[in-house]
């Protein structure tokens, strides 16, 4: 295995060149030396004439043109047209492989379409959106599966072999199967003058025993508001002590199912309920139309207003909701450091619409709703493609602006802890660094204590207009280009619509200017970076 070049300057400090001609020509010749992401040593090209097994087209991260969580699902559908059914059910998805679902993208989508799955609302990022779009190609699945051979005549079927007993997933290592953990405490990283809301939360994990790593997620299966819950029942005349099922009305819904986003199936219900005019408009926002122009704020209190003379009845109406979804949040804590104990750093969710404030469910639950010594059902999820360098001598770049610092936390405590040598460099951003400067002690103290290499700084509220960490990237390219030189490992984290894409672009900027390459040569060499695991992204 070739070892990164320790390259620092091939230009000798008393050549006639200005600093900036002699970066340039630091990464001209750093271009030509350094080892080439995505070249493979001693592969063997396929056998002549071999033939790839035979099965069904399943689909597959690295080959999906479409795998880009910034990219719109019309676009992603137009690039899947005329694909197998698997690989179209991927592009539906939104393309973050956040493991809310319980897989990465390609493998949700194969596991539908082989029917190990059959829940089509599992993808969280995408929504209703991608909801409505899974059951649309979701009718072709059974077309599309494989025909098995017949057996010859008067042959008689082979006797199916033992099925081994599946064996159900530990505890808290499936959102199916979650464990219990405790909350300990929170505290507010903001200081005054902030305009944002954000807790760094804590978890006793010692009556679970859950283990992770650096780079996982933790799951949280949060409560409704209490307050919604009753204003619901209130609008259905309903009992809150009924009993649905095992629980009261009043507990399932707080606990049980998903009282954001109305689902179809709550306006198909309602179009049964009515006539005229009304029914026209439930069955069209049950197709997904919007002839009122509030669909995309609608939740099921909305809903329930929006049709006033509509009241189902309370089973019906339960029946009607979609199960309360799990929430991933970026673990950012070092099992390592903090052993029994597992930290999630939280932006609190509130906004209005009209008079009426609404509540991000489990931000406001976590950090604030939930008191402190009260259990909690969660789960590990295990990152697809976010981990520390399995050498940890790899120096890694990190960028997270926000809450995208708390994977970042975790990386450093675990590093502190291995006592790894490998070089560390953040990239951390927020609006003001008065008030919005995440874990300020702590990473001055990693930097005092040689642990964070270099700590890079950027604010899009202060004095000197808005500047991102992007900006702060192609400022320190010459930098920058010189440790992706050396072997360095680069990391994301955030948001995925604009932050990531912007970062990557900035990326392929300093590496065609200080790397000596174009526009296109700089992009290819990114994608080989992310081909082979040195560039990798936790988006949301």
């Amino acid at each position: 295995m070739n070892q990164p070049l320790q390259l620092r300057s091939l230009i000798p400090t008393n050549a006639p060149f200005s600093d900036e001609q002699r970066a340039w020509l630091n990464g001209f010749f750093q271009a030509l030396l350094a080892p080439q992401p995505g070249a493979a040593q001693g592969a063997l090209p396929p056998a002549a004439g071999a033939e790839p097994a035979a099965g069904p087209a399943l689909a597959d991260n690295d080959q999906a043109p479409w795998h880009d969580p910034g990219m719109p699902m019309d676009e992603r559908l137009a690039m899947a047209e005329g694909k197998p059914v698997a690989l179209r059910l991927m592009a539906a998805m939104a393309q973050q492989d956040c493991g809310q679902c319980g897989y990465n993208c390609a493998d949700y989508a194969n596991a539908l379409f082989l029917k190990k799955e059959e829940r089509l609302t599992l993808c969280a990022p995408g929504g209703k959106e991608t909801a409505r779009m899974l059951k649309q190609i979701a009718v072709e699945i059974d077309a599309a599966q494989p025909t098995a051979p017949a057996a010859d005549k008067g042959e008689e079927a082979a006797a199916p072999e033992d099925v081994p007993t599946i064996q159900a997933a530990p505890a808290g290592t499936s959102r199916d199967n979650p464990a219990w953990a405790t909350l300990l405490s929170r505290r507010r990283l903001n200081r005054t003058g902030s305009e944002k809301t954000t807790w760094h939360v804590e978890f006793d994990l010692s009556e679970s025993g859950l283990a992770y790593e650096p780079g996982d997620s933790f799951g949280v299966y949060p409560k409704n508001p209490a307050g919604l819950a009753d204003q619901i029942i209130a609008m259905l005349g309903a009992r809150p002590e009924g009993i649905i099922g095992e629980k009261t009305l009043r507990d399932t819904l707080i606990e049980d199912v998903t009282l954001s986003a109305a689902p179809d199936s709550l306006f198909q219900l309602f179009s049964y309920l009515c006539a005229g005019e009304q029914r026209r408009k439930a069955r069209a926002f049950a197709n997904g139309e919007d002839p009122d122009g509030v669909l995309p704020t609608m939740d099921v209190l909305a809903a329930l207003h929006h049709f006033p003379g509509v009241r189902p009845g309370a089973e019906a109406f339960v029946e009607a909701l979609e199960p309360l979804q799990p929430r991933l949040y970026s673990i950012s804590s070092s099992a390592r450091a903090t052993p029994g104990r597992i930290s999630i750093t939280v932006d609190e969710v509130r906004y209005k619409i009209g008079k009426r404030e609404r509540l991000g469910i489990a931000s406001t639950y976590v950090g604030g709703r939930m008191p402190a010594g009260e259990k909690l059902r969660v789960y590990v999820q295990k990152a697809h493609g976010f981990a520390l360098p399995r050498d940890p001598s790899v120096p890694i770049i990190m960028v997270g602006p926000g809450t995208g610092v708390a994977p970042f936390r975790s990386f450093l405590q675990e590093r502190a802890a291995a006592k790894a040598p490998g070089r560390n460099w953040l990239f951390f951003g927020h609006q003001r660094r008065a008030c919005d400067f995440f874990y300020e002690d702590e990473l001055d103290k990693l930097r005092h204590d040689g642990v964070l290499t270099r700590l890079s700084l950027a604010w899009s509220r202060d004095d000197q207009g808005k500047f991102y960490v992007q900006d702060r990237m192609r400022e320190v390219g010459p930098e920058l280009w010189r440790w992706l030189a050396e072997g360095a490992h680069f990391y994301v984290c955030g948001d995925a619509k604009r932050m990531a894409r912007d970062v990557e672009r900035a990326l392929v900027d300093v590496i065609a200017q200080w790397g000596a390459r174009s526009t296109e040569e700089a992009a290819a060499f990114v994608k080989g970076l992310k081909k082979d695991g040195r560039y990798q992204a936790d988006v949301y």
